[in-house]
């Protein structure tokens, strides 16, 4: 397949982007593909915690666009996936480093010199210069939001200046979503948000307890398909490969669900 770069988008802070650039090009390296995880926060840079991979990092993004070193020298490999790199963002430098015509010719070279199968970049927050920079050299784009109305409608200007660059048609992921909360009216409805944004919905992920566990140990949850949100995040990696996954309700049967989160907490301290 020839490669492609997928952006992890949302205009709004705090939906998830990292988290869920973290899970999906994690999964979609446990699948076998060579994939790239593209850090373009920069003056911030979190996905190499995430990753836990923050301690190996000795180049960066804009070391390699300032040509003060090679591109493979400051590509991270993870150690427990194979085929999986992280290109981290600068932590002490203007978003304005990097130009979108130097980030384009970046994921080009990254595509067709290194063969990726997969770039995928995760886009800061807000719309100025990074966010330019973060879909400059775009396939796709992935907008992850939350139910709620200010990043339900921060994403809905987001589609609109995706299609502005020629990202016609985004793909929906939706984060943090409690079905007790829905059923009670007191969150959005998933098809409510659909009907709103008009783009094609790729997986609903709940607000669970163990993507915060997950994250705070540096392994993306996808790594555990027995938890929900890893459940989840790999049949989204599944239907981004080309599968036919039906989004399944997140409704639980209460005694299931309490049993689930019995032996999760039980495995947890044997570990």
């Amino acid at each position: 397949m020839a490669g492609k770069v997928i952006v992890i988008t949302s205009g709004k802070g705090g939906v998830g982007k990292t988290t869920t650039t973290a899970n999906l090009g994690t999964g979609l390296a446990l699948q076998g593909r060579k994939v790239c995880l593209i850090d373009a926060d920069i003056g911030l840079r979190n996905l190499d915690v995430v990753m836990g991979l923050e301690n190996r990092i000795v180049y960066d993004l804009v070391d390699v666009i300032e040509g003060r070193c090679k591109l493979r020298n400051a590509l991270i490999k993870d150690k427990r996936v194979e085929n999986l790199f992280l290109l981290p963002a600068a932590q002490t430098r203007e978003k304005d480093a990097v130009s979108p015509d130097q980030m384009k010719e970046l994921c080009q070279t990254l595509t067709d010199e290194f063969a990726f199968d997969y770039v995928v970049v995760d886009s800061p927050a807000g719309i100025e210069h990074g966010f330019r920079n973060a879909i400059a050299g775009a396939d796709d784009a992935i907008i992850v939001t939350t139910p709620e109305v200010a990043a339900v409608r921060d994403a809905d200007r987001i589609i609109g200046m995706l299609e502005a660059h020629e990202i016609y048609t985004p793909k929906l992921i939706i984060n943090r979503i409690r079905p007790d909360m829905v059923k009670r009216g007191d969150m959005m409805d998933i098809d409510d948000m659909i009907e709103i944004l008009a783009i094609e919905l790729i997986g609903v992920v709940p607000d669970d307890q163990d993507v915060i566990v997950a994250t705070n140990r540096g392994e993306p949850v996808v790594f555990d398909r027995r938890t929900r949100s890893g459940e989840a995040y790999y049949n989204i990696v599944r239907r981004l490969e080309g599968e036919s996954v039906p989004i399944t309700p997140l409704e639980q049967d209460g005694f299931v669900e309490r049993l689930r989160r019995f032996f999760t907490k039980e495995r947890r301290k044997a570990e």
